[in-house]
């Protein structure tokens, strides 16, 4: 199957034809960097983790660019309260960004550009603008999108401009010819951080700098770009409409939304008390089994986070650790020996649909059920179990030893070296033939999440429920 994509601008699944052969460039919307990172953002980093895994392992070449924004008026109102700069802020939640996308196994970007790297390309697209019509600067210092000047604006959400009027309000301290208008160029107030512009100090509205940023990483036509489900209005409306104006040509071919992250069925919210960040999740469950349940659903479809949810994620990942148990030395196979497998050549097909994760997990069970019922072929089983986990690599996924994985997390009250300690007590009680302690120990550890598995060879081996 060739690669397709779901491009939210023609509502359909497409077949991938990239601006040039064997190419793909690809700018993600990334993090506004004011506080910690949220389950919602941990959906979006994984999605297009992933996505870029799959494309590589299939020789794409990709250039993935996932910008970070460095100023904005939360970012200015949060160092206020601190009584810090905003550079100190900034700098410390991006730090705190790279920890929880390395504890997720999600590698960093090609690029990551950050919105105070391109002022000047920012003030170019601006005057831009603004020489060709589309753009105006105000009384106040602000400059501003004309947007009725794009006639094309609303194509990605098919939003009438119209339409948009009922909606539009002003603030106080605007002055635009339109409601609809938004701010390119933002005057900076007494205190705030500025840069000099020809319109006075200021610094960048919002939607602006991924234009700039964009144009400068990949040019003024992409591949792909993509980004969280509340992006498409207004801020990629926003983006198609300045590039392509400022341009004269198309800004992107395919654009890629990941799906909602819902707290038991709700919005996620602060005001709601359901509001996680991944710090709250990982001191919780392990990271590989958040980034599984992020994974077991299609990139676009929304996500429940309930705690069933994360159980059920654990149990999924348990079948998988539990079939590589005997197999913690055997090294992912190489894809280029995977050509003619079976379960290669499914989950191959599962990506190239859209990059369909879930339909790729139930082949890689597949090869699971296989893979348990081979024990008895040695040289069978470590070839399913190298194909397991070259899988598991694409995916991100089943990267850990597998008895480290299994015997991990639990209750605090008893330990694996108290385990273990039992498990010993426990077989010299059977070879003693002491079976009412044997089972003693056995329902004093089930009580406690721990479960045996007795082997036919006299070895035990646990994990934790």
């Amino acid at each position: 199957m060739m690669l397709q994509i779901y491009n939210t601008l023609t509502r359909q699944k497409e077949v991938f034809k990239p601006m040039q052969p064997g190419k793909i460039s690809m700018y993600v919307c990334g993090i506004t960097v004011y506080d910690y990172c949220h389950i919602g953002h941990a959906r979006v980093l994984v999605a297009f983790d992933v996505i870029t895994r799959f494309l590589r392992s299939q020789h794409w070449d990709v250039n993935y660019v996932r910008n970070i924004t460095d100023i904005d008026d939360k970012i200015i109102n949060r160092a206020k309260d601190n009584g810090e700069e905003y550079t100190n802020l900034t700098k410390r939640f991006i730090d705190y960004m790279h920890e929880d996308e390395s504890r997720l196994g999600i590698a960093r970007p090609d690029i990551e550009p950050r919105a105070t790297g391109f002022i000047d390309e920012i003030i170019d697209m601006s005057k831009t603008l603004i020489e060709k019509g589309h753009a105006y600067a105000a009384s106040n210092g602000d400059v501003y999108y004309r947007v009725t000047s794009f006639k094309d604006y609303g194509k990605l959400t098919n939003k009438n401009v119209d339409e948009l009027l009922a909606g539009a309000r002003i603030e106080v301290d605007e002055i635009k010819e339109d409601p609809r208008d938004f701010v390119l160029w933002k005057a900076a107030k007494a205190g705030e951080p500025a840069w000099k512009s020809p319109w006075g100090n200021g610094r960048p509205g919002w939607h602006i700098e991924c234009s700039a940023m964009s144009k400068k990483c990949c040019g003024e036509t992409f591949d792909i770009h993509g980004g969280g489900p509340d992006l498409p209005f207004p801020h990629h409306e926003n983006e198609i409409a300045q590039s392509e104006a400022a341009n004269g040509c198309k800004y992107v071919n395919y654009w890629m939304h990941a799906g909602a992250v819902r707290v038991d069925g709700e919005k996620m919210s602060k005001s709601l008390g359901n509001f996680f960040t991944i710090r709250d999740v990982l001191e919780k469950y392990h990271p590989e089994v958040v980034r599984f349940l992020l994974v077991s659903s299609h990139y676009r479809s929304p996500i429940n986070y309930a705690e069933d949810n994360l159980v059920e994620a654990r149990a999924g990942l348990e079948r998988f650790y539990g079939a590589l148990r005997h197999y913690a030395d055997v090294a992912p196979m190489p894809l280029s020996d995977m050509d003619e497998s079976v379960y290669y050549k499914a989950f191959v097909n599962a990506m190239n649909d859209d990059f369909n994760t879930r339909v790729a997990l139930a082949g890689m069970y597949d090869l699971v059920r296989d893979l348990n019922n081979a024990k008895g072929e040695p040289e069978l089983a470590k070839n399913l179990a190298g194909q397991l986990k070259a899988l598991g690599l694409i995916l991100g996924v089943l990267q850990e030893n597998p008895e480290v994985f299994l015997q991990a997390g639990g209750s605090d009250e008893i330990s694996a070296e108290e385990v273990e300690k039992l498990i010993a007590e426990r077989i010299q009680a059977k070879a003693d033939k002491n079976y009412a302690r044997a089972d003693e120990i056995r329902k004093f550890l089930i009580d406690r999440k721990v479960v045996l598995e007795d082997s036919k060879t006299g070895e035990t081996l646990w994990r934790r429920e």
